[in-house]
């Protein structure tokens, strides 16, 4: 059992990493959960249009990660060798892989954002108004545009800042912005203290402004605190990249931000699939994956912990204890998996009850949570895997293993079911999610086989 767990000083390492980034995670998500309910207060068609456009959103947001992550795997192991000139260079890196990210983004989405979102409005059983939804999730990306840039920007700083040992403050700006959205969420969607009543455009309004006011509070404080952070100073004094450096990033960024892409539009299509079945399944899957989302923070917390400190000692040349501890942060991942599976099963049918929506919608929601709760575990596993495999560099077996997966066996599974067959929305969500087991197995072979144990800063 000492292979698998760890004693007192590592479990303090991991929480010391883990814990900011979790609560970060969880009060965000959580925040977004509220929101969904707010706007849900409205009614069903406006919550499944703001769910349509944030599947959008989430495309988006996830190629600035992944993106962003190439340079990331340099900037830990950067720090874990102390060279600081390598850090400023990463970041100079990270600015132009948001910016060019940032424009793509916003051109997508302000020229084909209309056809996009009728992929997902299909009748039901319901007698629900795809008109209506479609006007709302219109109305919703006009503003929510705005927040795009200022997410890219403060991905970048706070990615840096997690990579070379700072959590906390990325946290505390993540904690003001959520309370920022939710303060001006109350009053922009409802009219409250004399603002016009808003309804969706309030939210997306409130959502602006909290990433502006997050983007600020990162990037003023990482300037101020050059003691804390020596790497920032002179960081723009030029704009210039080695080419070494340039061709490393590029090697092992671009498979990333192809897997993001790849992984998010992936999921989206999935989301389409589900949606074939009717607007009621939209309305239910946006509850539902919001509610496992503020459970998953746990794993994408475990996942960032691994990443940081098996990288940072990959870069420092310690290698075989860089395996035992990612071997004991997976055993770490799969029993915490077990008990948030529970705690999700719990809490399943009372979660949707909140919701402002016919009562077809909350029994729909509540039975996707109880199979989502049951399929944790290979979600904790497979991104435990991920996260190794990434740390050493192996980008390209990265983005095999993770957008490979779902786009070989998970959409065409749904794919050809969901136009094919009969088959009702519960079980063809159990078969696809079921299938995640393929890649735990692949997972579990490639960590054992620990080529990603590489220094790639020596």
């Amino acid at each position: 059992m000492r292979r698998y767990i760890g004693d007192r000083g590592f479990y303090r390492r991991v929480f010391a990493i883990l814990l900011p980034i979790l609560i970060q995670n969880m009060i965000t998500t959580f925040v977004s959960l509220l929101d969904n309910i707010m706007v849900g207060q409205i009614g069903t068609e406006p919550m499944s249009g703001v769910a349509i456009v944030n599947q959008l959103v989430f495309v988006y947001n996830l190629c600035a990660l992944g993106g962003l992550s190439g340079a990331g795997i340099l900037t830990a192991q950067f720090y874990g060798k102390g060279d600081m000139e390598g850090i400023r260079r990463s970041i100079r890196v990270k600015l132009y892989i948001a910016t060019v990210i940032f424009l793509v983004g916003e051109t997508v989405l302000i020229l084909f954002g209309r056809p996009l979102i009728q992929l997902f409005l299909h009748e039901g059983e319901s007698d629900l108004d795809l008109i209506t939804t479609a006007r709302y999730a219109e109305d919703y990306l006009k503003v929510t545009l705005w927040q795009l840039l200022p997410f890219a920007l403060t991905m970048m700083y706070s990615s840096t800042l997690r990579e070379t040992g700072e959590t906390v403050l990325p946290m505390a700006a993540g904690l003001t912005a959520v309370f920022v959205n939710l303060v001006l969420n109350y009053v922009l969607i409802f009219g409250k203290f004399g603002a016009p009543k808003l309804g969706v455009v309030g939210a997306a309004a409130a959502t602006v402004i909290a990433r502006v006011v997050e983007m600020l509070i990162v990037v003023i404080w990482t300037h101020r605190h050059t003691e804390k952070n020596p790497f920032i100073v002179g960081v723009y004094r030029s704009l210039t990249v080695p080419r070494q450096v340039l061709k490393q990033v590029a090697v092992l960024g671009f498979p990333l931000l192809v897997n993001e892409l790849l992984w998010s539009g992936g999921m989206t299509v999935l989301n389409q699939c589900y949606s074939l079945r009717g607007l009621e399944v939209v309305s239910a899957m946006n509850i539902s994956s919001t509610v496992l989302n503020l459970f998953f923070s746990a794993f994408i917390a475990t996942g960032n912990a691994t990443a940081i400190m098996v990288g940072q000692l990959l870069g420092a040349g310690e290698l075989e204890r860089a395996v035992d501890e990612d071997r004991k942060l997976i055993a770490f991942a799969l029993g915490l998996s077990i008990l948030i599976a529970a705690a999700s099963s719990v809490t399943a049918p009372f979660v949707p009850r909140l919701y402002n929506t016919i009562p077809e919608v909350r029994l729909l929601a509540t039975e996707l949570l109880l199979i989502g709760a049951a399929m944790m575990p290979l979600h904790a596993f497979a991104n435990s895997c991920y996260f190794t495999l990434r740390s050493g560099g192996k980008t390209l077996i990265t983005f095999l293993f993770d957008s490979g997966a779902l786009w070989l066996l998970c959409i065409p599974v749904a794919f050809f079911v969901s136009r094919y067959s009969s088959m009702p929305i519960l079980p063809m969500y159990a078969l696809v999610e079921g299938l995640n087991l393929v890649k735990c197995a692949v997972g579990f072979v490639m960590v054992k086989q620990k080529r990603w144990v590489v220094n790639l800063v020596g």
